[in-house]
């Protein structure tokens, strides 16, 4: 890996972001920021001037001309020496996006609105993937909050689909009960799934346990026999009629895995 500043794009319609980036870059000798722009269309010219490289792109552009998806697209097409290191920041985080930048092998994506979001991480970022362009078509990485939204959001749906809404105090202890055993499913944890959620909520296991139990019991007595049967297909044990909270965790989080 080279010792000279990595020549960096920046494709983003915020003023203050980009203000921000440059202040950053004109304080460290790391980076060199090459060139900004608003414009999808100016960045692939920029792309083959400058040469960069990396680039951090805004998907959305708002306030600019064209959008990070028109200039994903587009790179493909054009003729360049060399494809840089591909960051992406947005304000959306959906499946959607997600999955439009997975297919599309970009390197990073950042989430605006998370906490610890930084012009200074998503430097230091890029230079930790500089010296590994040759190896896109099989690096991927995302952001760790992002993934647990993403996992989060798909848990969400999935038991609303069978009636278990979010005014039912059980919901949230399931949802992180199925966010834990999908974390862990690779690990061995000592720490058992309701051991995590007493130690999380300060409730004791009873409390927890009947919460969630009464969640399922709700939805099994007001939810429609199709939408049980077509978007929970366990068996169930045809004594009680209904899953356990532990079948329906597990259930979830093996079909989830599989799915995201």
């Amino acid at each position: 890996m080279s010792d000279a500043p990595i020549k960096v794009l920046l494709v983003e319609d915020d003023i203050d972001e980009c203000n921000k980036y440059k202040t950053i870059s004109d304080k460290r000798s790391d980076i060199n920021l090459v060139a900004i722009t608003n414009s999808s269309t100016k960045a692939i010219e920029y792309l083959k001037y400058y040469k960069p490289d990396a680039v951090i792109l805004d998907l959305e552009l708002n306030k600019g001309e064209g959008s990070g998806f028109e200039f994903i697209e587009n790179i493909v097409k054009q003729s360049v020496t060399k494809t840089p290191n591909i960051v992406v920041t947005t304000n959306v985080c959906s499946d959607s996006v997600y999955d439009f930048c997975h297919k599309n092998k970009i390197d990073f994506i950042f989430y605006k609105k998370q906490v610890n979001y930084s012009q200074e991480k998503i430097l230091n970022t890029l230079l930790l993937l500089n010296g590994y362009e040759n190896e896109k078509n099989v690096k991927y990485e995302v952001d760790e909050e992002i993934e647990e939204d993403k996992i989060r959001n798909k848990i969400n749906k999935e038991l609303e689909l069978i009636g278990i809404s979010s005014h039912l105090q059980g919901k949230k202890y399931l949802c992180d009960a199925i966010y834990f055993v999908i974390k862990n499913d690779k690990e061995d944890s000592k720490v058992s799934i309701i051991q995590y959620l007493v130690g999380k909520y300060k409730k004791s296991n009873s409390t927890i346990s009947r919460a969630m139990q009464n969640a399922i019991l709700h939805a099994w007595r007001i939810s429609s026999l199709e939408d049980l049967t077509t978007y929970y297909t366990a068996r169930i044990n045809y004594e009680t009629g209904v899953p356990t909270p532990t079948e329906l965790i597990y259930y979830y989080a093996d079909k989830i895995k599989k799915e995201v």
